[in-house]
């Protein structure tokens, strides 16, 4: 089994950054993909960034150029830099990690971490 556990989140104002944490364990191919996914309440769960093993990165455009995902393979730790932080990034924010071998596909998520933006 695989497991997710992120830290970091908690109340930011406007403006300011926070940085989410998530370590993963268990048994985990090498080559994955990781993300972080938001949602907030009464929307649906929605990709905030995603990066590869090879470390080629995808940003939602709403937060492209403000945030910044980054990954420790050795570790098996991946990271959220979130600036200039608005209060529409208020969500919970859920990490996850993805592989495909063949036909199967391998999915988990953390248990999320509350992210508040608000004055």
């Amino acid at each position: 089994q695989v497991q997710l556990v992120e830290s970091g989140g908690g109340l930011v104002q406007p403006g300011g950054s926070l940085r989410l944490s998530c370590a993963a364990s268990g048994n985990i191919f090498r080559l994955n993909t990781r993300a972080w996914y938001r949602q907030a309440p009464g929307k649906q769960r929605e990709l905030v960034a995603s990066i590869p093993t090879n470390g080629a990165t995808n940003y939602a455009d709403s937060v492209l150029g403000r945030f910044t995902i980054s990954r420790d393979n050795a570790k098996n730790m991946v990271y959220l830099q979130m600036n200039s932080l608005e209060p529409e990034d208020t969500a919970v924010y859920y990490c996850n990690i993805r592989w495909s071998l063949g036909p199967s596909t391998w999915d988990y998520w953390g248990q999320g971490t509350q992210v508040t933006v608000s004055s």
